[in-house]
């Protein structure tokens, strides 16, 4: 079925509190000690977790304690200096890898915001030592759950201003809203920060799809406690784990729309192709009456949300349209796989679909059909008539009622 990890960001997300929703989900405390290996260890710093309460949430509190000025202040690091700091994390190759590419990520965001080059480039609060850890913990963390989906809601920024090594910035700050672009975002209660660089890093690393609860059987739910407690707002980071619920899977998907009726019919044949270059699920054209009485036709393309500016971007360039329509809708996709039949006209890949564990369609694909047909000099409904007799000797066939 697979398992899901579902990020509930209605207060925003850091690092330290992506590692304390995790703890509070049942990562042992202990297994992300060892992972941090010697950033953890040693003169310089400590790590804890603690119950704590926010608006009368019980949650935890992951902290990072500096015994010489670095887990509380924040010096002026290099990548360089950063990416040897991981190196001294236990975590395995791939997951070091990845932690460092996060880094790098960072670095080059900062880098674009100050026009200068990235080894020039210091990274200030994110810098500082407990920020590291946050980073290192948090791929440990994420990772150690095992989801086959990660998925975020909108993430709330927050509201107002922060003040940082820069001066004081409008909330998202520049790095931030850099590194969280493309996700869904939104500015909500309370005032301030809520969303930091370090959880701007994590969510967008690791969320490969946004929107609401999928569905699902939750099985762990955690809690991860922010800094502040605001009156009237548990400043937590919620994360619920589970296996993906029975029945045809949910996705959101953007759809597309616009009508033309002024450009010449043979270029839709084209524009489909350039459409699903773009990343389009699927494409459809209806015909339309427009206005002054002029028949047209309407493009309708679904699309990951993540690739929907390509898919427009492909819209205006290719066609006549002057304007677009696109919002989110949720589609229910059922489970599929191409299930190969023997016939006497010899074997023809079926379409089978799913609806949990019980098959609600099967369909020979056209193309063996027709080149069957030709092979053996018959019609291709007769080959088709023969894959379907197929796929029910194979206990293939839709059952009536199936859910």
């Amino acid at each position: 079925m697979g398992r899901i990890l579902y990020l509930d960001c209605f207060s925003g997300a850091s690092g330290d509190m992506m590692i304390g929703a995790l703890l509070d989900a049942g990562l042992p405390f202990e297994r992300l000690q060892e992972a941090l290996g010697s950033l953890a260890l040693g003169d310089e710093c400590t790590v804890s977790a603690e119950p704590v309460s926010r608006s009368g949430v019980g949650a935890t509190k992951f902290t990072v304690t500096g015994t010489a000025g670095d887990g509380g202040g924040h010096p002026h690091r290099h990548l360089p200096g950063i990416l040897e700091r991981v190196e001294r994390s236990s975590l395995a190759d791939g997951s070091r890898a990845r932690a460092a590419a996060l880094f790098r990520r960072l670095a080059e965001t900062e880098a674009a915001i100050h026009r200068m080059p990235v080894e020039k480039v210091h990274l200030h609060e994110v810098g500082a030592l407990d920020s590291i850890i946050d980073i290192v913990g948090g791929v440990f963390a994420l990772e150690w759950f095992g989801a086959e989906r990660i998925v975020a809601s909108a993430v709330n920024v927050g509201n107002g201003a922060v003040t940082c090594a820069h001066g004081t910035l409008p909330v998202p700050a520049p790095a931030t809203a850099a590194l969280i672009a493309g996700a869904p975002v939104y500015a909500g209660a309370p005032g301030g920060e809520l969303l930091t660089p370090t959880g701007a890093l994590l969510v967008s690393e690791f969320a490969v799809e946004y929107g609401p609860l999928p569905p699902m059987r939750i099985q762990r739910i955690g809690y991860g406690a922010g800094s502040r407690d605001p009156r009237g707002h548990p400043n937590v980071l919620r994360v619920l784990l589970g296996e993906a619920a029975e029945g045809a899977p949910e996705e959101r998907v953007a759809a597309v729309h616009c009508e033309i009726d002024d450009m010449n019919p043979q270029i839709f044949g084209v524009l489909r192709e350039h459409l699903q270059d773009a990343g389009a699920v699927d494409v459809f054209y209806t015909p339309v009456q427009m206005k002054k009485n002029r028949p047209g036709t309407q493009v309708t393309v679904l699309v990951p949300p993540g690739r929907r500016e390509a898919v427009c971007a492909t819209l205006f360039r290719e066609t006549s349209t002057i304007g677009l329509r696109y919002g989110e809708v949720t589609r229910e996709v059922l489970a599929r796989e191409i299930v190969p039949v023997p016939t006497g006209y010899g074997e023809i890949r079926c379409k089978v679909a799913r609806r949990g564990a019980a098959v609600v369609n099967v369909s020979p694909e056209f193309e063996d059909c027709a080149r069957a047909a030709r092979a053996h000099r018959v019609s291709v409904k007769e080959v088709h008539a023969a894959a379907v007799q197929a796929s029910r000797d194979a206990g293939l066939a839709a059952r009536p009622g199936a859910r």
